[in-house]
């Protein structure tokens, strides 16, 4: 019997977490009796019920010994605060079949659930022809495990010449609208959040949104502002979207500086202070907060990095890059142009 299709459902479940779940993984759980899916869960929120807790919530049938449980990650083994572990879980409600998609790479349960679960007499089988994608899925938070850092994805927009803006340093807008598309969808739509530096952010005045396809999920933007010279009129801090803005400065600004932050939490940006060098950010202090949830924040795991070619000097220095997107396109005429915006001092 082929898994595949059953996996791709817990995938496409696991995928209506996006955006909040935070630091932890994006699952899905289906049950299937007699091939037929008859009851499905997900992880849907930060700190909510895990998929397999929330698929049995539901479910109010007695569990056949033919039936299978689909799980896109593997069930976890250890005890948490706030939600219990899975693994037992699904020994209690008597489930004697389970299909993975990939183990976790958390070290406190990488195959220690499977263990767990087998050592129950549960029949478990990994599908191995589906890992990749729960991986791709999950790189986030397999990054957070691996690499104690969001994955990274780097962008670049580029004429076939290298050049990046117009001549005179402003906006250039070189991609078609079959290329925004793209970057929407494939994205954009796959990042908890969007990063730029200040310089693209004064001289672009950009959006970071969704825009090109019908989406309730809008990724969090962060803009590495290090002396807060963003104005109160840019975009990113003065449309609707402004609760999904983080904005990075350095700490020990001089008051004058620091009083717009009143208004900039008013509006509901958040305003992080992480620690510089004599070279820039700091990037393990700007990692550390960035998957440190506090007060409403659950941290990011995944990273759509569209910042300017300072920017993009810095993380390669730091190989804090992981993939890299190329769009490759020629200016129309007439083309969009831009107003920098003025910085705020």
């Amino acid at each position: 019997m082929s898994h595949d299709i059953f996996l791709r459902r817990c995938l496409e479940l696991a995928e209506k977490g996006r955006g909040k779940t935070g630091i932890n993984p994006m699952v899905g759980a289906v049950l299937v009796r007699d091939r037929k899916v008859i009851a499905e869960g997900l992880h849907a929120e930060f700190g909510k019920a895990h998929a397999e807790l929330q698929l049995f919530e539901k479910f109010e049938q007695k569990i056949r010994s033919t039936d299978t449980l689909y799980v896109n990650l593997e069930p976890c083994c250890h005890d948490k605060k706030k939600t219990p572990p899975c693994a037992q879980m699904l020994i209690e409600k008597g489930v004697q079949n389970v299909v993975i998609g990939m183990l976790d790479p958390n070290p406190a349960v990488s195959g220690k659930g499977i263990e767990l679960l087998r050592s129950a007499g549960v029949n478990v089988e990994m599908c191995f022809g589906m890992t990749a994608d729960c991986l791709r899925l999950n790189r986030g938070y397999a990054s957070l495990m691996t690499q104690g850092r969001p994955w990274v994805t780097m962008l670049q927009a580029r004429t076939p010449d290298g050049e990046f803006a117009g001549l005179d340093g402003t906006f250039l807008k070189i991609t078609t609208p079959q290329q925004d598309r793209w970057t929407h969808e494939f994205l954009r739509a796959k990042c908890d959040a969007v990063l730029i530096g200040i310089g693209t952010a004064l001289m672009d005045n950009p959006r970071l949104t969704i825009r090109h396809l019908q989406s309730s999920f809008q990724p969090m933007r962060i803009v590495i502002d290090s002396r807060l010279r963003l104005p109160l009129e840019a975009h990113l801090v003065s449309d609707e979207y402004a609760v999904n803005t983080i904005i990075v400065i350095k700490p020990g600004l001089p008051a004058s500086v620091r009083e717009v932050i009143p208004e900039l939490q008013k509006r509901g940006v958040r305003v992080m202070e992480v620690a510089h060098s004599d070279a820039g950010i700091d990037f393990a202090a700007l990692w550390k907060a960035l998957i440190m949830p506090k007060e409403g924040f659950h941290g990011i795991s995944s990273i759509l990095f569209e910042g300017g070619q300072k920017m993009w000097k810095a993380f390669r220095e730091a190989k804090c890059i992981d993939e890299e997107a190329v769009l490759v396109g020629v200016p129309a005429v007439g083309s969009e142009k831009r107003k920098p915006l003025k910085p705020a001092y």
